[in-house]
């Protein structure tokens, strides 16, 4: 769970936040005569659109999958290679090949090599606080309607999983401002957009801060489309979200245990801004799939967390309340932290672990392009 976020924006520049006014240089497309003759083509790529086509490049992070199926990620260095009990595979071996490539190892161990995709990317990526995983981070750009060129905050930025893919939504034209509160996260999402979008993101603003105290100095009132808090205690934040949100705009939560679920969900109701709450879970279970030994998996990603999604309603407007039978609706401090993350056995990321983590994200932007060939 990443902690909670907010804003003070840091400077753009080499090493430090994607600016929204900071954006790269434009890619220039993959395009074929056909393409370019029937006009199915478009002049320039989307950002990161190149990093995911052609051939393997140095410095790239490539998936290897072996004869019994198991799967690593590694990062391609010329001269390098990739050592199993089961003899080495040569970088150089990969470097120049197409994706999708069978390569052989030197005692002809054979390995299938693939780009990562999205979802394996965010799962074997640099971290420093637990990753939104992908099943959530689909259903948070999907249940929240993050639509291309909409204006997005986000709090809780973490190691970027949820950023990428809300990047992803909004696209080049849209609007993505992230607010951390640790510069160490910071340093890590930074890492892991600009190696999935292979640099700065012309649409994301990354700020250190506080979320409820930023926000509403940096975003107009009534300005934003969505609110997307990743926190330990979003209830905090209603004022915020509510002065910067737009009528009818979207506010989703992630949270970790039913105590924050319920305490953001009477606090919402009780302000009188937002629509009636909703709240669910999801849970993916794989299948085996082998002849007529058809089965669910033994292993499954079960709960991650709760998401809890309200709207906006128009300035002046009172929600309708939904009638139910009474509850007790308080809290008290005994309450709140026999479930927060200490409390329930989560651990401290140390210094020096995220201090390696944003090393190791840094790294992986540095993927070298090759000249691109022409028919």
């Amino acid at each position: 769970m990443s902690s909670d976020t907010a804003a003070n924006a840091t400077p753009s520049g080499d090493s430090t936040a994607a600016d929204s006014t900071s954006a790269p240089a434009a890619e220039t497309a993959n395009v074929t005569a056909t393409e370019t003759a029937t006009g199915t083509a478009p002049a320039t790529a989307p950002v990161g659109a190149n990093r995911r086509r052609g051939p393997f490049r140095e410095g790239e992070r490539v998936q290897l999958t072996d004869e019994r199926g198991r799967m690593n990620t590694i990062s391609l260095e010329a001269g390098g290679a990739f050592h199993t009990h089961r003899g080495f595979l040569n970088h150089d071996e990969i470097i120049g090949k197409p994706d999708g490539s069978v390569v052989v190892n030197n005692v002809g161990q054979q390995y299938q090599t693939l780009r990562p995709l999205l979802s394996d990317f965010v799962l074997s990526m640099p971290r420093g606080a637990a990753v939104v995983y992908p099943k959530d981070a689909g259903q948070i750009v999907t249940m929240a309607d993050i639509f291309p060129g909409a204006r997005v905050v986000e709090a809780g930025v973490g190691s970027g999983a949820l950023s990428i893919s809300l990047l992803r939504a909004v696209g080049d034209n849209g609007y993505l401002h992230s607010f951390e509160r640790r510069e160490e996260f910071a340093d890590i999402a930074r890492g892991n957009v600009e190696t999935i979008f292979g640099g700065p993101h012309p649409a994301w603003q990354i700020s250190l801060g506080d979320f409820q105290e930023e926000v509403v100095r940096t975003e107009a009132p009534g300005s934003v489309d969505r609110v997307v808090l990743d926190m330990l205690a979003p209830w905090e934040c209603l004022d915020a979200v509510a002065t910067v949100l737009a009528p009818g705009g979207v506010w989703i939560n992630y949270v970790a245990t039913v105590t924050q679920l319920s305490r953001t969900a009477e606090a919402i109701r009780a302000d009188g801004r937002f629509t009636e709450p909703d709240a669910w879970e999801s849970m993916v279970r794989g299948w085996h799939l082998e002849g007529l030994a058809v089965r669910p998996d033994h292993r499954m990603v079960a709960h991650t967390g709760f998401l809890l999604v309200t709207r906006r309603l128009a300035d002046g407007v009172t929600g309708i309340s939904v009638k139910r039978r009474p509850s007790k609706t308080e809290f008290d401090a005994e309450d709140v932290n026999a479930w927060t993350p200490g409390a329930v056995g989560e651990r401290a990321v140390s210094d020096k672990k995220l201090r390696r983590a944003a090393r190791d994200a840094i790294a992986g932007t540095n993927v070298k392009d090759t000249p691109e060939v022409t028919n």
